[in-house]
């Protein structure tokens, strides 16, 4: 890619972010009142519902948090970051230390799920508000979240929430590679922030956990369980050894998270120089494009069964936001990495099927859901599961890429 690219579309995804974006969510998304973030706004940024996403406490957090860090501190990026942080600590745990899923505006509870998912976004969420106010509270708290789902990870029989599983275990026992996926993201952006903050040296360390040993054991998990070669693809379900299994649930792949998961551990590799693990991570980014670009509408499809067999999912064929998003900076990064052409021809593709269908140009932000032929299928800008995460993640590491 020449520099007169790489400026161009740096210039591109700035304005993206900090022109649309950001300004949209800044503008529509703030409860100044109680605290924290509404995440459910139609298509011109009205609130439906009050109800707030504990996910989206943290992933916004960590959002704004992250601006300050990246950018530079802007006041109205401390301040949203300010109130994200006060209703997550304040009523975004349960008594057992686990977190709530959903809440009501001021903060009561209304779900609960068995998933360590709220927490993981915590996490990283009260790691980066340190990083970007020096608050050691919220360091603290990151880290004593961690351990106890690092508990749990080893042990399901340490998690205090004592819900009955979704699953007889008895009967088939599975394991979900977003598991180790999320956690080795956690890992990093952990490890990142928390060795800065370390005072001591090598093996003598005692004030934090073992990154690097948890580091090479998700990602050992997630090669040697999730990652089956010879399908060329990157298991959503297997069982609890890493077998396949012959179910609707043990054939889905989901390439968005394939992809997703294809640049978390190049991340890894990175970091590592591990470029066997390099290796892999571009295996899975090949072959989850391969396995998910609709030839005949383009773009992502949500979902896809390995054997072809009929797909459970009603929305498989759905184009939704995430995934491009996703693809966008996997290909970035493996270009990076590689210089293939391959790669660059590939992001022009992604690129050029998402800045084309997924803005709206006349209210601002994206749209999240599109039918199989591109055309608009929700109106909706947010809801419990779209917000201020993916696309301004997506636009900030991709401007860092192409300004390195």
């Amino acid at each position: 890619m020449d520099k007169n690219r790489k400026t161009e579309l740096y210039e591109f995804y700035k304005s993206c972010l900090l022109e649309d974006c950001i300004p949209f969510w800044l503008n529509h998304s703030l409860d100044h009142e109680y605290g924290g973030y509404f995440t459910c706004l139609d298509r011109e940024g009205k609130v439906f519902s009050t109800d707030k996403s504990v996910w989206f406490q943290g992933r916004g957090l960590w959002i704004y948090s992250r601006l300050c860090n990246a950018l530079g501190k802007r006041d109205e990026w401390l301040e949203a970051a300010r109130l994200g942080y006060e209703f997550l600590v304040n009523y975004c745990f349960d008594t057992d230390g686990r977190m709530f899923f959903q809440v009501t505006r001021d903060g009561k509870p209304l779900r609960k799920r068995r998933y360590l998912f709220s927490e993981t976004f915590a996490i990283i969420a009260l790691a980066e508000y340190y990083k970007a106010t020096g608050n050691m509270a919220a360091l603290d708290k990151a880290k004593s979240i961690y351990k106890m789902i690092l508990s749990i990870y080893d042990n399901p029989a340490n998690d205090p929430y004592k819900i009955t599983p979704k699953v007889y275990s008895e009967t088939r026992a599975m394991k979900a590679m977003a598991v180790p996926m999320i956690l080795l993201n956690t890992n990093y952006i952990l490890r990142e922030i928390d060795n800065v903050n370390c005072k001591c040296s090598g093996n003598a360390c005692d004030c934090s956990v073992n990154y690097a040993d948890i580091a090479k054991m998700l990602t050992k998990e997630i090669i040697e369980d999730f990652l089956k070669p010879e399908e060329k693809a990157l298991f959503e379900t297997v069982g609890i050894n890493g077998e396949k299994l012959d179910t609707p649930a043990g054939r889905c792949i989901n390439p968005g998270h394939s992809i997703e998961a294809s640049w978390f551990l190049m991340k890894e590799a990175e970091y590592q120089k591990d470029t066997g693990l390099m290796q892999k991570a571009l295996n899975i980014l090949d072959w989850s494009l391969d396995l998910g670009w609709d030839k005949e509408y383009g773009g992502i499809s949500y979902y896809a069964d390995i054997e072809g067999k009929p797909i459970e999912q009603l929305e498989w064929d759905m184009k939704l936001w995430w995934p491009h998003t996703e693809a966008l900076y996997a290909l970035l990064l493996a270009y990076k990495n590689t210089d293939k052409q391959k790669y660059l021809d590939w992001y022009d593709k992604v690129h050029n099927y998402t800045f084309d269908r997924f803005p709206d140009k006349e209210y601002g932000e994206w749209y999240g859901y599109l039918h199989r032929d591109g055309t608009v299928s929700h109106t909706l800008k947010g809801s419990m599961w779209k917000g201020p995460f993916h696309i301004p993640r997506a636009l900030l590491f991709c401007m860092q890429l192409l300004e390195d």
